[in-house]
């Protein structure tokens, strides 16, 4: 695994000493997870995080009772940064 290449992708500066700190480390996490490509998966069901099919009813913690919106101003009032009635947030390339 080369540390140096995911720290560059990653916009991370990294020293040699970290290099060789990260390096074992990486490869013993790359080694763990190659472990589930020696699993039988055969005749395990896909399964989708939760979701249920169209119209089948969800468990809830709560009811899902509408309430009043808390408005702009109230929303923004505890911003770090808000701008011309806005939320503003560092900028994402």
């Amino acid at each position: 695994m080369d540390i140096k290449k995911i720290a560059k992708l990653a916009h991370l500066e990294i020293t040699e000493e970290e290099v060789a700190l990260y390096t074992p480390q990486m490869a013993s996490i790359v080694g763990y997870v190659e472990q589930l490509n020696e699993l039988d998966t055969e005749n395990i069901e896909p399964a989708i995080g939760g979701l249920t099919p169209e119209g089948a009813a969800t468990d809830t913690i709560r009811a899902d009772v509408p309430h009043e919106s808390l408005g702009q101003k109230l929303a923004l009032d505890q911003a770090p940064s808000a701008v011309e009635g806005h939320f503003q947030v560092p900028k994402v390339l």
